[in-house]
């Protein structure tokens, strides 16, 4: 996917259709003349719907549709016939979008499985026909309702990348590189903070024939809960993987402190991540020899598996799948 192609945030305008009305029709007749009332109902007005595309990895088809309307719904007829139904409009989104309210920020809901449908927008009621307002007191009833208008506004679709694997990692620290080595992904590489402007997939394949998904995230700094750097932009997309892979170079002045920061930044932002099953590798470890890493060790964090690995020098890329595999598949 080229990283232009990949939208992961989009306002929209939605409206959904206006109610139709309900008729005031009298029933009548060649012999019936002055027949009771018969007024149909009005149909109701067409919902905006999200519908959830597996085959979908980005928001992109709607980057440049921002006004979404549905169909009004048709006036009610005489004998008792009810108007049409409005229009719905469905907007199809990749799992894991998220809909919130961009007036006040609220969260609405998330779709995460394939087919799933959720009204974003809802449709005015159809206003009822004269033969629901006949009693024994009132035999002709002379109105109906009329139909509620629908409603506009605006709304925000934010997109949390679905992978199994996260990469964390402060900008810089081998996470691309990583990417394309293990998978077939092609990230954008170079020697400067902030490569990765946005989330990068890769199919990482593991013995016999089965495959997990890992995401390479735009590089945390220090303060990102807060907005800082891509901040917030990149952080909610690691709510969605299932297991989080610290990066930590090896040549880091402090390897322990650098990812306590990491690990810090993602507990102020979410503490529920800080429960997700975590990794810690040590790249560019082509540089160390064993007596370097028999010293690293011991200030390593005590309660977080850790691997040394080269993703150029194609070391312990094996062990650190075979780790992944069993993490994400421990009952």
């Amino acid at each position: 996917m080229a990283s232009d192609n990949f939208v992961d945030y989009v306002k929209i305008h939605c409206k959904s259709g206006n109610g139709g009305g309900g008729s005031t029709h009298f029933r009548r007749e060649k012999y019936i003349p002055k027949g009771g009332p018969d007024g149909g109902d009005g149909g109701r007005g067409g919902h905006v719907i999200l519908r959830g595309n597996s085959q979908l990895w980005t928001l992109l088809h709607l980057k440049f549709k921002k006004h979404i309307k549905a169909g009004h719904g048709e006036h009610g007829s005489g004998n008792l016939k009810s108007g049409a139904q409005g229009q719905d409009e469905v907007i199809e989104v990749p799992l894991g979008t998220v809909a919130k309210d961009a007036e006040t920020g609220e969260f609405l809901f998330e779709i995460t499985s394939d087919g799933e449908e959720r009204i974003i927008q809802k449709g005015g009621r159809g206003g009822l026909g004269n033969n629901h307002f006949k009693s024994s007191t009132n035999q002709t009833p002379r109105y109906a309702q009329p139909g509620e208008e629908g409603v506009e506004g605006w709304k925000i679709l934010e997109l949390k990348v679905l992978a199994d694997v996260g990469l964390v990692g402060f900008p810089n620290t081998g996470k691309s590189t990583l990417l394309s080595v293990l998978s077939a992904a092609k990230p954008e590489i170079a020697d400067y903070p902030f490569t990765t402007l946005r989330p990068n997939l890769g199919i990482v394949n593991y013995r016999d024939h089965r495959s997990f998904i890992m995401a390479d995230i735009p590089g945390i700094i220090e303060g990102a809960h807060e907005g800082k750097g891509l901040g917030l932009r990149f952080l909610r997309h690691i709510e969605r993987n299932s297991l989080l892979l610290f990066l930590v170079p090896a040549d880091s002045d402090d390897i322990k402190k650098e990812y306590e920061v990491l690990f810090n930044e993602l507990n102020k932002y979410n503490p529920e991540l800080t429960h997700k099953d975590r990794i810690l590798a040590i790249s560019k470890s082509d540089m160390l020899d064993d007596e370097l890493k028999n010293e690293i060790i011991p200030d390593l964090p005590k309660n977080i598996p850790h691997i040394f690995i080269s993703s150029v020098a194609q070391q312990g890329l094996d062990e650190l799948k075979d780790l992944i595999w069993k993490l994400l598949n421990d009952d």
